[in-house]
C-alpha cells in the first residue's frame, strides 16, 4: 500500500512538472508569435492615402478668393490699350479687381445712397469680385469722358464702340451689349464659368 502511494505521488509530481513545462513552452511560443506577427500600422491605408492626396490636390486647385486681376485679363487689358492707341483712341482702365465691400457700396449708389445706379450686382455677384473684369473709359486731352458717342478720331464711329469691338476680339464680353442693363465701361472674361460657379469656390483658374 505504501509502495502504491509513493508511486501515485511520483506520477502526480511528474504530471505537475509536465504541465508546468507545457505552459512555459506555450507562453514562449505565444511571445514569439506576437513579435513575429505583422504589426497593424497606424498609418493610413492606400485608399486613405489616396483620399488624402486627392483632398490636398483638390484644395490646392481651388485657391482662396482672388485679390487681383486674373493674369490673362490683366494681359488683355494692356493689349486693349495698345490696340486702341493704334486707332488714335486713348483709354484708361478705371477699375479692375473689386472687393465685395466695394461692390456693395456701388450697388447702394442710387438706391440707399446718393448718386446714379451704376450696377445691378451686389457683392459676390460681379466678375470684378473674382478678378475677371475691368472697366475702361475713353480719354480726351488726358481726362476721361463718359460720352459714349464721342468720336475723337473722326472716323464716324463712336470711340467707345471701337474699343468694345477690339475688346471682344481679345475675348472680352462687353457690358454695352447687355439687354437689361447696359454697362458701357464694363469688360469681362468668363472662361466658361458662371457667377454661381465662382460663388461655389471654382477658383482653379488662378
Amino acid at each position: 500500500m505504501k509502495k502504491f502511494f509513493n508511486l501515485s505521488s511520483v506520477l502526480i509530481l511528474m504530471i505537475i512538472i509536465a504541465s508546468l513545462i507545457f505552459i512555459s513552452l506555450n507562453t514562449a511560443f505565444a511571445k514569439q508569435f506576437i513579435q513575429e506577427a505583422p504589426q497593424v500600422s497606424s498609418a493610413p491605408s492606400i485608399s486613405q492615402e489616396s483620399a488624402s492626396q486627392n483632398s490636398s490636390s483638390h484644395d490646392s486647385s481651388e485657391s482662396s478668393d482672388p485679390t487681383e486681376l486674373h493674369p490673362k485679363v490683366a494681359e488683355n487689358a494692356e493689349k486693349l490699350k495698345e490696340k486702341a492707341a493704334e486707332k488714335d483712341i486713348a483709354i484708361q482702365i478705371t477699375e479692375g479687381f473689386r472687393t465685395e465691400e466695394r461692390q456693395d457700396a456701388l450697388y447702394a449708389q442710387g438706391r440707399t445712397q446718393p448718386g446714379n445706379i451704376v450696377t445691378n450686382a451686389k457683392g459676390g455677384e460681379s466678375y470684378h469680385n473674382y478678378g475677371l473684369a475691368v472697366d475702361f473709359a475713353v480719354k480726351v486731352d488726358g481726362e476721361v469722358t463718359w460720352d459714349v458717342n464721342y468720336d475723337g478720331n473722326g472716323n464716324g464711329k463712336s470711340d467707345w464702340v471701337e474699343v468694345a469691338d477690339i475688346a471682344k476680339d481679345l475675348g472680352f464680353t462687353w457690358g454695352g451689349d447687355w439687354e437689361e442693363f447696359k454697362d458701357y465701361p464694363h469688360l469681362q472674361m468668363e472662361f466658361g464659368h458662371s457667377i454661381r460657379d465662382l460663388q461655389d469656390g471654382d477658383h482653379h483658374l488662378f
